[in-house]
C-alpha cells in the first residue's frame, strides 16, 4: 500500500513519525489494513495507551516497593498478607476504594471537586509524553522538553489548590494554602537548576540532554542535582515536605473531603508523579538510556535509573522528620536559592571559557567541570547548611510560654 511504501520518509525526523521506531512499527502493522490517517491515529493511540496502563500499573507497584522499603527502614514487616511478600496490596486497596461511597460534600463546587482528581492524573500522563525511554522511544521529542515538563506540573498547584477551594472545608483549604505556598516557592530553584543543565546540553531537548552526557550530569553539576532532588520532594508533597496533607494537624489535607475512586486517582497521582519525577532524574542526570549495549538494553538501563530516583525519594521520606512551614521556606529560599544561583553562575563562566569555537563541549571539559564543582557543591552545601541550621532550629519554650492559659481551654499545671 502507498501508506506503507512512504513510512520510510515519514520515519525521518522531519517526517510526521518524528524519527520513532515504536510508531514505524505500529504504523507499519496497521497500514496494510487501514487507511494512512486511521493508520497514523491508532499507531498515536496505542502508543498513549500503553504509555497510561504503564504509569498506573507503574504507580501501583511504587506504592507496595514503597510501603516494603519503609518498613526494611524503620524495622517493621510492611505489608505481607495480600499475595507473596504482599505483592497484591495494591489491587486489593484498589478494589476497597472501588467499592466506597464517594461522598460529595455539602455546599462543595460539583464540578470542581470532581475535576481535580482528573486534572492531577493528566500532568503526569503529559509528564510521560516527552521522556525518551530508550533511543529514539519516545511519545515525541521536543525541542522544550523541558519548558513542557515544567509548564505540564504546574498544573499540579492549581489542582491542589481547587481541590481546598471547591471542597468547603477548612481544614482542605489550610493545605491547599500550605501547598500552593510550598509549590510555588520551590518551582523557583528547580528551575534555576535546569538552567545549568540547559547550558551544558546545548538544547531543551530531553533526548539531546542524554546525548550530551559523555560524562552523567549529576558528576558535572552535583549542586543541579541536589537542588532538583529537594526541589521536587517538596513540589510532590514528600516527607520532610509534606505540610500539605499533615494527617497531624489538618487531617489530610487538600484531600480530606476526598473518597472512593476520587481518592485513588489523586493518591495514584502521587504515587505516579513519583515515578515520572524519577524518570526526568534519570534522563537529566543519570544519562537516561546510556550505557553497554544502550542500542539493544537502552530501556533496561533507563529502568534501573529511575529505580535508583524512586529508592532515593523513598530514603529521604523514612531518614527526616516533618518540617514546619516557616521552616520549609527557610530552606527553600535561604538554603536551595543561594545553592542554585551559585551553580548557575559557575556553570555560566565554565561554559564560557571552555566551550570550542562551534560553542560545544568536549568530554574533557566535563570532567574538568565536574572537579570544580564537585568541591564547589561540598563548599557551598556546608557553608549555607550551617547557616540555614542556625536559622530553623527549634528553640526550647521559654517559662512564659509552658505557663501561659488559653481563655476557655481546661489545663493541667505541671511543676
Amino acid at each position: 500500500m502507498r501508506c506503507v511504501s512512504n513510512a520510510e520518509g515519514m520515519l525521518s525526523a522531519d517526517g510526521v513519525l518524528g524519527g520513532n521506531p515504536l510508531f514505524y512499527f505500529i504504523y507499519n502493522a496497521v497500514a496494510h489494513i487501514a487507511p494512512c490517517w486511521l493508520s497514523y491515529l491508532i499507531s498515536g493511540l496505542v502508543i498513549m495507551l500503553i504509555l497510561i496502563n504503564a504509569v498506573l500499573l507503574g504507580a501501583a507497584v511504587v506504592s507496595w516497593g514503597e510501603r516494603r522499603l519503609l518498613g526494611r527502614f524503620q524495622n517493621r514487616v510492611g505489608p505481607n498478607r495480600w499475595g507473596p511478600f504482599g505483592a497484591f496490596q495494591p489491587i486489593a486497596d484498589l478494589a476497597k476504594l472501588i467499592t466506597k461511597e464517594d461522598i460529595v460534600p455539602y455546599g462543595a463546587d460539583k464540578l470542581a471537586f470532581t475535576a481535580v482528581p482528573i486534572i492531577m492524573v493528566a500532568a503526569v500522563l503529559l509528564g510521560t509524553a516527552v521522556l525518551p525511554f530508550a533511543k529514539d522511544v519516545a511519545l515525541v521529542d521536543l525541542n522544550v522538553g523541558v519548558l513542557f515538563v515544567l509548564a505540564v506540573s504546574s498544573l499540579t498547584s492549581i489542582a491542589i489548590f481547587t481541590a481546598g477551594w471547591a471542597s468547603n472545608n477548612r481544614y482542605a483549604l489550610f493545605g491547599a494554602g500550605r501547598a500552593v505556598a510550598v509549590l510555588l516557592s520551590y518551582e523557583v530553584p528547580v528551575v534555576l537548576s535546569l538552567l545549568g543543565v540547559v547550558m551544558v546540553a546545548g538544547s531543551m531537548s530531553l533526548g539531546d540532554i542524554v546525548a550530551a552526557q559523555a560524562v552523567p550530569f549529576f558528576l558535572v553539576q552535583p549542586l543541579a542535582f541536589f537542588v532538583f532532588i529537594a526541589g521536587m520532594s517538596a513540589e510532590l508533597n514528600r516527607t520532610p515536605f509534606d505540610v500539605a496533607e499533615a494527617e497531624s494537624e489538618i487531617i489530610a489535607g487538600y484531600h480530606t473531603e476526598y473518597s472512593g475512586i476520587k481518592f485513588a486517582l489523586i493518591q495514584a497521582a502521587e504515587f505516579g508523579g513519583v515515578l515520572v519525577v524519577s524518570g526526568l532524574i534519570a534522563t537529566l542526570f543519570l544519562a537516561g538510556w546510556a550505557g553497554p549495549a544502550a542500542d539493544w538494553l537502552g530501556w533496561l538501563w533507563f529502568l534501573i535509573k529511575v529505580f535508583i530516583g524512586i529508592f532515593l525519594f523513598v530514603w529521604i521520606r523514612s531518614t527526616y522528620p516533618r518540617l514546619r512551614l516557616d521552616q520549609i521556606m527557610a530552606v527553600c529560599w535561604k538554603f536551595l536559592m543561594p545553592l542554585s544561583i551559585i551553580n548557575l553562575v559557575a556553570v555560566v563562566l565554565e561554559v564560557f571559557f571552555l566551550r570550542d569555537a562551534n560553542g560545544s563541549l568536549s568530554t574533557a571539559d566535563l570532567w574538568i567541570m565536574a572537579g570544580i564543582n564537585i568541591v564547589l557543591a561540598g563548599g557551598s552545601i556546608l557553608f549555607f547548611g550551617r547557616f540555614i541550621k542556625e536559622k530553623v532550629r527549634t528553640e526550647a519554650p521559654t517559662a512564659a510560654a509552658t505557663n501561659q492559659v488559653v481563655p476557655g481551654v481546661s489545663t493541667i499545671g505541671m511543676r
